[in-house]
Formats: C-alpha cells, structure tokens, sequence
C-alpha cells in the first residue's frame, strides 16, 4: 500500500487553481521527486501534505488515515509529516547536536542522545556536534537540516527546494549524500525542486509538473529517454527537434537524411513527425556523413556542449570530451547515436 497518497485534489488561492485534480503515490521507502518551474503547483503540494493548505476536493491520506478532504483536516503539528526548508531554519545560537535533537526534548534525554548520536553518525559530522551553525560549510547545514527533521521519525519527509542556497558543484554532490542518508534510514520522502539534475539524482520516480498537473510520473530513466509528450520532452533536458517523414517502422526521411533505429512508431507512414535529437545523441565524428560548423561553445570541464550549425540552417547540440576542443566556425562532421529515438506527430497547423 502506498504511505502518501493524493486522490484528485484541488487547491487554490483566491480564484487562481494552484491543483486540478491533482494524484499521486508514493511508495513507503521511495524517494519521490516533483520537478517543474515556478507556479507548476510543487510547494502547494507539500503545503497541502503538510495541512498549511486546505483542500477543495479530493483526499489527502498517509498510511492509510486520511489527513486532508473538502472541510477536514489534521492540525499540521499533528501529522507524521518531517520538513526541510528552503532555509533550512536551524537556531543559530544552538549546537549541530541541539539543532538535531530540538524535535524530540520531550522524550526521555538518552533516548535523545542516542538518537542524535546516531543521525550524527549517519550525516558525517560527529565533529560537529558541539559547533553552532555558522561555523558549518553550506553543505554541512543542509545535513543538519535533513538529521533535524529525521529525528522524530516521522513516517514521511518533505523536502523544499533544499539545495537552492548552495553552489551548483556542491548541490550535485550533496544530492546524491542526501539520497544515501534517505536510504540509509528508509525514510519515504517528496523532494520540490525546478532542477533537474537534483530531481534525477534523488529520486526513484519523478513527476513532472505544469500548471497544477503532473504531465509524467516515471523514473528518471524513462522521464528522459521515454518522454510520453513533446511537452515533457521539452521541460526536460536540452535538445532540438527536427522535421522528418515517417516512411516504415522506425525509420524518417530528414534534412540531415534517413534517420533510424529498432523503436517502432504506430502512426501511418508518411506522418510529418517531430523528432528530438539531443546532445547525447549527436557525436562529433571525422567519419560522419552530416557536414556542420561550430556556431557556439560552452566549456563544461570534462566535456564541451556545442551549437553546431548544418547546411540548411537547422542548430544540433552535441556533447563531446573537452579534449575534442573546435574552434569557432570550424567545419566538422557529425553522426548521430539513436539508441533511444523519441518522436511525435506534429501539429495539423504545422
């Protein structure tokens, strides 16, 4: 049975609908990641979990016990929910071990101390306990902040944003610590967040949202390689459609010629099609059959994206090792790697 489970709710402030029949699971030891831009509706889904947001219609439930429906609702303080903030929120003038243990003072002091020696461990900071919290690095916070609102144990945690204040660098690697300390305690969680590189990295399923719906619930994997609408193509990853006919399974007539591989479509052939090449899919090669001219470079450490322009004036992005460095207007070759062809029917107005 799922532990948080979200039947066909709405909410809304004032005449603007933040959720619209809005559904969600969340197995019990699953990390879930809602990914969108702002005003997609993710925060307004962790305040309605969390009771700080009334529901219109539908039903809130976690392990079963229903928290939220239209005219009913469990006191937030009351619900087995934990939180991290954007800002993340310690007490400066208490201690990295008095942070943590702040959400458990009333039970019994060494079943506190315990408990807080334990996330202690758990975190990588048993040095840190006796510090306050601006003598901790951003990351060093953060974990705090996730051992803090673990302390009660509280059968599901929400995560806002919580990497938003940090540097790009440090937000990868602390994306991955924070899914090993999830694991680690089995906790079940619901992250928020509008970047995909952090939604990926911490979660076992992700939703995609916009305005209010989740457009794709699947895993990373599938949200990139299988997108189930050019909508969610689009929201996620970088990468240019091109034009191409349908003309047997698998197989397009394009402006950079026939383009294929093993995935079959189930449109009539001779469908005018869209189909998404992106970065990956596109390999700088001295061999290739596609001629084109290096129009931009962004250096990225161990590879280089590049915009690279063909003879017909359509851009591709390509990835490359760095060590393969061109110059600008430099003419190279291409051929392309389609393991995964993602392709939609386009629009009758186009």
């Amino acid at each position: 049975m799922a532990l948080l489970e979200l039947e066909k709710i709405s909410c809304a402030y004032g005449d603007t609908r933040a959720l619209a029949d809005f559904s969600l699971e969340v197995e019990q030891g699953e990390i879930a990641a809602l990914l969108g831009p702002s005003g997609c509706g993710k925060t307004t889904t962790l305040r309605a979990v969390l009771g700080f947001e009334p529901v219109l219609q539908g039903e809130i439930r976690i392990a079963g016990e229903v928290m939220s429906r239209p005219g009913f609702s469990v006191l937030p303080e009351r619900r087995p929910v934990g939180m991290v903030f954007q800002d993340r929120a310690l007490f400066p003038h208490l201690t990295v071990a008095q942070n943590i243990g702040i959400g458990i003072r009333r039970g019994p002091k060494p079943l506190r101390s315990q408990v807080v020696g334990e996330l202690l461990e758990i975190i990588g900071l048993n040095d840190c306990a006796a510090r306050f919290p601006h003598e901790l690095s951003g990351g060093q916070q953060e974990r705090v902040a996730l051992a803090r609102a673990l302390a009660p144990r509280p059968r599901l945690l929400l995560l806002d944003e919580p990497f938003a204040c940090l540097d790009i660098d440090l937000r990868e690697r602390l994306g991955f610590e924070v899914r090993d300390i999830l694991k680690e305690t089995g906790s079940t969680a619901v992250v928020v967040t509008h970047d995909q590189d952090e939604a990926f990295a911490i979660g076992d399923q992700v939703g995609i949202m916009e305005e209010g719906v989740i457009l794709q619930w699947d895993t990373p994997f599938n949200i990139y390689h299988r997108p189930v609408s050019r909508q969610v193509a689009s929201l996620v990853g970088r990468g240019v459609f091109i034009e191409g006919v349908l003309r047997e399974e698998g197989a397009f007539d394009t402006e950079i010629g026939r383009v294929q591989n093993d995935h079959t479509f189930p449109h009539p052939l001779g469908t005018r099609m869209d189909i998404l090449l992106r970065p990956d899919d596109v390999q700088i090669d001295s061999k290739g059959e596609i001629s084109a001219t290096v129009v931009k470079k962004a250096f990225k450490g161990s590879s280089i994206l590049y915009t690279l322009r063909l003879a017909p004036g359509t851009q591709l992005l390509a990835l490359a090792p760095s060590h393969k460095d061109l110059e600008i207007d430099e003419q190279t070759r291409l051929s392309l790697d389609l393991e995964h062809l993602v392709a939609f029917p386009r629009a009758p107005e186009e």
